[in-house]
């Protein structure tokens, strides 16, 4: 998906699914000024960037600590909000710029034209422009509505987890058990979104959710990964002409890691009543997965076990460390998106590809500011998604940092090792891939090649 046709301009939540010392540096009239005849004032354009880009998050009831709704309330906060547009920081969406794929679909990141207004406008003293101009604001959902509803309604499915207390201190604490999804056919995903209600999202770490089958004796046995939700996720879309399956009489097991007090800016530092999670489920049409053109697509964590020492995964005191796996398939798969894991101490991660028959490697995705407050699914635009031929091997890497030069280690004098704990640390990448067999492979090489002539 192109950058111009961002998701984000439209009032479709489905792919949002989400400083006065630069005024030193030479600041020149940005280009959106000069190619659209918008005005470096609030009701004269920039007042519409902030609308469509901060305020899903930055209004009443939002997730931002903060609310940009009005101008009185945007004012006070230009040189911030330039310093934090002008290093990419916010829109919170760190993916590198330049680097590897860059079409995503759902893509939360500013032009340079937009990162330049607003610059220019707080440099110039944030003025207000025309006063009798108003600036007209999307048609956002409430901030505890399913993020995809306004394009698909309501879900289709819904499943809780149990209720639990959360501390507003202590330690980390899991959920582990088994629902009922009360499905009597094999339904396609269309949108899935695991959603912590309420106040709950800063002390729900992630919460994963598995599929479980019975096998002939009935006892459960683990079938697939249904999806995965972390910190600051929107939700998943699989997309058009694939089928992950959520099978009949399936069970979901979900795991639940939640940290008291929560974390990141958000964070309550107090108890929350009758914490619950909740899987939000837009299905296909019954029978989706049998039409001509759809294929299988699977979400799974590969790991990253290069790197650790006899096992295990250690991180000394004011140390560095870094990761890597590798992960080959014996038939054609197309990677429809990257989500990097891992706790606080974690800095960065990439995604190549290793075509063994030639020696050439691709890089994929790099991440170089990552945050463990904001987990994002990087969605591949359709056209744009990696094709790997049988053989070729998914490279990925991540690195650590547990010095005090990392804004979000807790403490450098701590060693660190694996672990589910806050504290602790987790290497390892979701990654969706479509399963295809080598007609259609070569089909889409094919198209792919007419589309680009």
């Amino acid at each position: 998906m192109q950058r111009a046709k961002s998701p984000r301009r439209t009032p479709s939540p489905a792919a949002w699914l989400g400083l006065t010392a630069l005024a030193t540096l030479g600041f020149q009239a940005p280009a959106m000024a000069q190619n659209h005849g918008e005005e470096l004032t609030y009701t004269g354009g920039v007042g519409r960037i902030i609308n469509e880009n901060c305020v899903v998050c930055h209004r009443e009831g939002g997730i931002g600590p903060m609310q940009f709704e009005s101008y009185e309330q945007v004012q006070p906060w230009a040189p911030l909000m330039s310093l934090r547009v002008a290093n990419r920081e916010m829109p919170p969406y760190a993916y590198d710029q330049h680097i590897g794929i860059q079409d995503l679909q759902g893509d939360w990141r500013l032009s340079q034209e937009e990162i330049d207004a607003i610059v220019g406008w707080a440099a110039a003293g944030a003025p207000l422009g025309d006063a009798d101009v108003s600036v007209p604001t999307p048609d956002f959902p409430a901030p505890d509505e399913w993020t995809f509803a306004a394009e698909y309604g309501q879900p289709d499915l819904i499943v809780p987890s149990s209720p639990y207390d959360i501390p507003a201190t202590g330690n980390d604490l899991w959920s582990k058990e088994f629902v009922s999804t009360g499905l009597t056919e094999d339904r396609c995903i269309k949108a899935v979104q695991v959603k912590p209600r309420g106040d709950a999202a800063a002390v729900v770490h992630h919460a994963n959710s598995i599929l479980y089958l019975p096998d002939e004796n009935g006892e459960l046995q683990r079938h697939a990964q249904l999806t995965e939700y972390a910190m600051g996720k929107w939700g998943e879309i699989p997309g058009d002409g694939v089928c992950r399956t959520l099978p009949a009489e399936a069970m979901i097991q979900w795991d639940i890691h939640m940290f008291p007090g929560g974390v990141g800016a958000t964070a309550k530092g107090e108890m929350i009543k009758d914490n619950v999670v909740e899987i939000g489920l837009w299905f296909h049409e019954p029978g989706y997965e049998k039409q001509a053109g759809v294929f299988q697509q699977d979400l799974q964590a590969y790991q990253m076990r290069e790197g650790y020492q006899n096992g295990q995964f250690i991180i000394p005191p004011h140390g560095t460390a870094m990761t890597q796996g590798f992960h080959s398939f014996d038939h054609p798969v197309r990677i429809d998106s990257f989500q990097p894991h891992g706790h606080l101490r974690m800095r960065a991660a990439s995604l190549e590809i290793y075509y063994p028959e030639t020696g050439r490697l691709e890089q994929i995705s790099q991440i170089s500011n990552w945050s463990a407050t904001w987990h994002h699914s990087h969605l591949y635009d359709r056209d744009a998604a990696p094709l790997l031929p049988a053989g070729a091997v998914l490279v990925i890497k991540q690195w650590y940092d547990n010095t005090a030069d990392n804004p979000n280690n807790p403490d450098p004098d701590q060693w660190v090792y694996d672990g589910s704990r806050t504290g602790d640390e987790m290497s390892h990448a979701w990654i969706a891939v479509t399963h295809l067999d080598e007609e259609r492979y070569e089909q889409l090489l094919a198209e792919r090649m007419q589309a680009s002539n």
